[in-house]
């Protein structure tokens, strides 16, 4: 679960029509006022039915106030790093301190010819890149002594240094290939692909990997490399944070032409991604105030579990780093949701197989995601019995909750239970639209297994109805608390049984195969 340090960010992206100018801008505005952190516009100079992207930077820059500001990306050829330095300066200071710079070796190489530019191979791009990098930064350093003089290959420099920007300007770099991957690993300070051009989202972990490495060699800190995600389409909330989580993403930029579509990812995804990260990230800490969190164990009763056997962990758990959950066999009621003598086992994995640590993470993924739920679980548990019991005031449930990772405005152990099951759904959609798909083409012999956890999501969904409405009931009569507790009840059950099912089946094959 890799984490490089850096807050969620969300933005939107503006293809600079000429014909549109007004309206890029108001979508600019629309993106300020509902709280996007970031606006981009694509920089394409040879496309004469766009604007200029470094004249429509400015003029957002005046009309808005708190959005960051960038684009996506320059084309280097086109812009002689001095100059670059220059502007992106100037307008960092105009804009007090809200531009970034987000550079590119230019993809459209006859076009860019076109223009005047040099005609260059894509190696020679990579090292006009290179070079022009520690250009701009030594622009940018107006505290060292003299001027910058530069003799390379590509960029013959000797000139004054400023002006200064007014924050410390991140330079970010569209990368796909090893060696420019590399160059933002030693360079850079930030990574931006696009999901579009990816062949598929696993490029994400190969490309954080040569990042990282060239990082470290460079005597840098793989956390000085934010990493970036420009977006094809919309995705769902569940989806966005698994890519967050998963590959360490932190900003995701989307593409957009449409008001309501714009209102709805900034209002509505955004949070909710913030929230389901944060629900991972963050392992749970009872207050002073409530007692802890019961073993669940403890608390669930063995009466009616004698025919229910313990799931063993892989032959070759302790290779692969992480065990999985054994399912104790322990349930607090007689509903059996499913057979769980009938669920089907994928192929034996090899028992002298050994994991790289990179594979160990990958499986011990899976386990972690589901701790926490498994966390949040007892201690929603224990706040029902602490409110039955009178244990506990309202404003002692209300500093407990607010201490909680998936905490609502509203403290009730309503909106609390809420949204819990709001995580719980999420977590498998995101499962069924990214993972399963993913280990199916990886390893077919796993599909009946998919199959089944597919089956048991959606059944464990319809238990997450009758909680809901237990939850109204609870809401408006006291009384109904003891139905909440049966119902929540259930859903202890049949989630602990899937979860642990889940790990055993899953988690070597996630570290062979990867998220």
């Amino acid at each position: 679960m890799p984490d490089y340090g850096h807050e969620l960010l969300f933005s939107v992206s503006f293809v600079p029509s000429a014909h549109q100018a007004d309206t890029v801008v108001a979508l600019s505005q629309l993106a300020e006022r509902a709280g996007l952190d970031l606006v981009t516009f694509s920089d394409h100079p040879y496309q004469p039915t766009f604007l200029d992207t470094w004249t429509l930077l400015g003029y957002v820059a005046a009309a808005t106030e708190s959005i960051r500001l960038a684009g996506n990306v320059h084309p280097l050829p086109l812009r002689p790093p001095a100059m670059l330095a220059q502007a992106a300066a100037s307008l960092d200071i105009l804009s007090h301190g809200r531009f970034e710079l987000a550079l590119g070796t230019g993809g459209y190489r006859d076009a860019i010819a076109s223009m005047g530019a040099p005609r260059l191979t894509p190696g020679q791009a990579v090292d006009a890149l290179e070079e022009a990098i520690p250009i701009i930064r030594a622009a940018w350093d107006t505290d060292a002594p003299g001027t910058i003089s530069h003799h390379g290959e590509h960029y013959q420099v000797t000139a004054p240094r400023g002006p200064r920007p007014a924050h410390d300007i991140g330079i970010w770099l569209g990368a796909y290939k090893p060696r420019m991957l590399r160059v933002t690993g030693r360079l850079a300070d930030g990574w931006l692909p696009s999901l579009p051009r990816l062949r598929n989202i696993g490029e994400l972990d190969e490309g954080n990997a040569i990042i990282d490495e060239a990082a470290a060699e460079a005597g840098r800190s793989p956390r000085d490399i934010r990493r970036l995600l420009n977006l094809g389409e919309e995705l769902p909330a569940a989806q966005l944070a698994e890519i967050a989580l998963t590959y360490g993403v932190s900003v995701f930029i989307l593409a957009i032409d449409d008001p309501s579509r714009l209102q709805r990812f900034a209002q509505e995804t955004a949070p909710a991604v913030r929230e389901l990260v944060a629900a991972e990230r963050i392992q749970p800490t009872p207050p002073n105030t409530a007692s802890p969190a019961p073993d669940l164990a403890a608390t669930r009763t063995p009466d009616n579990a004698s025919d229910l056997a313990t799931t063993p962990a892989p032959d070759n758990a302790s290779n692969l780093g992480a065990t999985p959950t054994p399912d104790d066999g322990v349930r607090l009621t007689d509903v059996r949701v499913w057979d769980e003598t009938t669920r089907p086992t994928g192929p034996a994995p090899d028992p002298t197989r050994h994991y790289t640590p990179a594979e160990q993470a990958n499986g011990r993924h899976l386990i972690d995601v589901h701790d926490h739920l498994r966390a949040e679980l007892a201690q929603l548990r224990d706040l029902i019995d602490q409110v039955a019991s009178g244990v506990i005031d309202a404003g002692t449930a209300r500093s407990h909750i607010n201490t909680m990772t998936m905490r609502q405005n509203n403290w009730t152990l309503g909106a609390y239970c809420e949204s819990y099951c709001r995580l719980v759904t999420m977590h498998h959609t995101a499962e069924d639209a990214m993972v399963f798909p993913h280990l199916r083409r990886a390893e077919p012999a796993l599909t009946p297994v998919l199959n089944r956890l597919q089956e048991e999501h959606h059944a464990i969904h319809k238990i997450i109805e009758r909680v809901d409405r237990a939850l109204v009931s609870f809401v408006g009569d006291p009384d109904g608390l003891g139905h909440l507790r049966e119902t929540v009840d259930l859903l202890t059950d049949s989630l602990l049984s899937h979860l642990s099912y889940e790990e055993r089946e899953l988690v070597e094959p996630l570290a062979r195969h990867g998220l």
